[in-house]
């Protein structure tokens, strides 16, 4: 029986990103023959739709472009993918980088300006919080030993 783990949904050719296009990763696929994956979109678990308008976060606050506060939608769809993790037993998530959600260790800084600063997505950032091994589609080698 395969560990199960989270994925990005976008990471698996699912069109959830902010732009209504997906972000298809083929090592992503691969990890398919060694893991069984439970895919996740933290942004549409919280009620957002695709497309919408691209958010970043600022300090503890998640605004899309316009100024909407959209931090409470983020966080409910934190909380139910830390839901669906704990359901499945899930020890290790594959998350998009750089997303307000799923970045781990660099996030946008709430400009739109393109600047990337240190920290994780409101899911990453949970998830780690409670036990899961976080991992951005461009750091998987420990996954393949």
């Amino acid at each position: 029986m395969k560990e199960k783990i989270l994925v990005s949904s976008c990471l698996l050719g699912n069109k959830d990103r902010y732009d209504g296009s997906h972000k298809l990763n083929e090592r992503v696929v691969e990890l398919g023959s060694r893991y069984e994956f439970i895919p996740i979109c933290p942004e549409r678990f919280g009620g957002l739709v695709s497309p919408r308008n691209p958010s970043e976060q600022k300090g503890d606050r998640v605004f899309d472009n316009v100024g909407n506060d959209i931090t409470e939608q983020f966080m409910k769809g934190a909380m139910k993918c830390l839901e669906i993790a704990k359901n499945h037993n899930c020890k290790i998530a594959i998350l998009k980088s750089k997303s307000p959600s799923c970045g781990v260790g660099k996030v946008y800084d709430g400009t739109f300006t393109g600047t990337l600063v240190d920290g994780n997505g409101v899911t990453a950032k949970l998830l780690r919080e409670n036990g899961v091994e976080v991992f951005s589609e461009n750091a998987l080698d420990k996954l393949y030993n």
